[in-house]
């Protein structure tokens, strides 16, 4: 499944231009490299978003074309989450 479809399904952001453009951006890493919004993702691999000075990281559990806003959660395992000083530019 892409990247940015994925982001949009699992409710991580919230459309899916928005998913593409923050990929764009550079601001999502597949498995510790940055990632395009064409990526794929597969099962078990890690996913890592900078939302503002936060970053979060979360396993793919469960791919599915669309799902229901309380099912969306299921699609993903947070492993972590951390804020950042704004000067700290050292992401994954």
């Amino acid at each position: 499944m892409r990247l940015d479809k994925f982001l949009k399904v699992s409710r991580l952001i919230k459309r899916r231009t928005v998913a593409k453009d923050v990929s764009e951006q550079g601001r999502v890493w597949l498995n510790g490299r940055e990632a395009k919004p064409s990526s794929t993702v597969k099962l078990g691999d890690e996913l890592t978003i900078q939302y503002g000075t936060k970053l979060v990281t979360v396993r793919v559990e469960r791919l599915a074309e669309s799902t229901r806003k309380d099912e969306a959660g299921e699609l993903y395992t947070l492993v972590k989450e951390e804020t950042r000083q704004p000067e700290a530019q050292d992401w994954p």
